[in-house]
């Protein structure tokens, strides 16, 4: 029960009061928690259109059919607006909650010049001091959403090339081909070459003899490279029928001939490999003759 002899002059101050400085903190924290569930939601709906938007634009009609099966483009956009929801997220949970407690301080009328200046020179001496570190994580973030590259990937960075082992927002770890694990920082990456986006393309160079036919020589390789896209082992690794591009070039006894072979990301040397096998036992049956080394390392038919 309230106290009848308290003064309804004190009652009438207790109440503007509660209705004052209370009320108003209680509505800032309410609008706080709506501002934040807001800013979630939106990025939610930001980040899965920028992961659908690259996706359409880095895949063939035809890689995205083979994606599709294996599940791996929906994995990989999965975890892009994993990663990006949450770095946003935290970002504007801190924001809201920095404003909020800003205004909730002045409300309770405690001076805040002192604090933001302190805080303003504080942020300045750590901006000179992590400036590197800012630019890393702006780098990996911009990296996330344009989806340059992804775990699994082959890339060359410039300072190394390897497979892609693991990617966060400052770092990138690769795996070169001799075992050496590399760590990248995001921020000195100038250049990216992935290849194993949409597709690759093989270039494949066979040598025979100096003084063989082209005219016989072509047709063979024209019907080794229909014979491996025919092969049910490539047929799914090739997106196209390899084209025999003629002779390449000519010299030191040895006549060059080209063959070009659009595949899938990653057989750009599982591909090579095959065809050079069966040209050389179509070569083998047909008697066309590979160019002979002399021993002072000349090419002689």
């Amino acid at each position: 029960m309230p106290n009848l002899d308290v003064p309804f002059d004190s009652w009438g101050s207790t109440v503007d009061w509660l209705l004052g400085a209370p009320l108003r903190i209680v509505l800032i924290l309410l609008f706080a928690v709506v501002a934040r569930w807001a800013a979630h939601r939106a990025i939610k709906g930001v980040v899965e259109r920028a992961a659908t938007r690259a996706d359409d634009h880095e895949r063939s009609s035809l890689e995205r059919v083979f994606d599709s099966a294996a599940g791996v483009r929906r994995e990989r956009r999965r975890q892009r607006a994993l990663t990006m929801g949450s770095l946003l997220r935290s970002i504007a949970t801190f924001v809201i909650a920095t404003v909020a407690l800003l205004t909730i301080m002045a409300e309770l009328g405690m001076p805040l010049a002192p604090l933001l200046t302190s805080a303003g020179i504080g942020g300045v001496a750590l901006g000179f001091g992590a400036q590197s570190l800012v630019k890393d994580f702006l780098s990996g973030v911009f990296m996330i959403i344009e989806d340059q590259y992804g775990v699994g990937d082959f890339i060359d960075t410039g300072e190394a090339v390897g497979t892609v082992e693991e990617v966060s927002l400052r770092v990138t770890r690769l795996r070169d081909a001799s075992g050496v694990v590399w760590f990248i920082r995001n921020g000195e990456i100038i250049r990216i070459g992935n290849k194993s986006q949409g597709w690759a393309m093989a270039t494949i160079d066979i040598p025979v003899a100096y003084d063989e036919d082209p005219a016989q020589v072509i047709p063979m390789l024209r019907e080794v490279s229909a014979q491996v896209y025919a092969d049910p082992e490539w047929s799914t690794k090739l997106l196209e029928e390899p084209t025999v591009a003629g002779v390449e070039s000519v010299s030191g006894g040895t006549m060059t001939l080209r063959i070009f072979a659009k595949c899938r990301p990653g057989e750009q040397w599982g591909v090579p490999r095959v065809i050079r096998e069966r040209a050389k036992e179509r070569f083998d049956t047909e008697g066309v003759r590979g160019p002979r080394i002399t021993p002072f390392g000349d090419a002689q038919a």
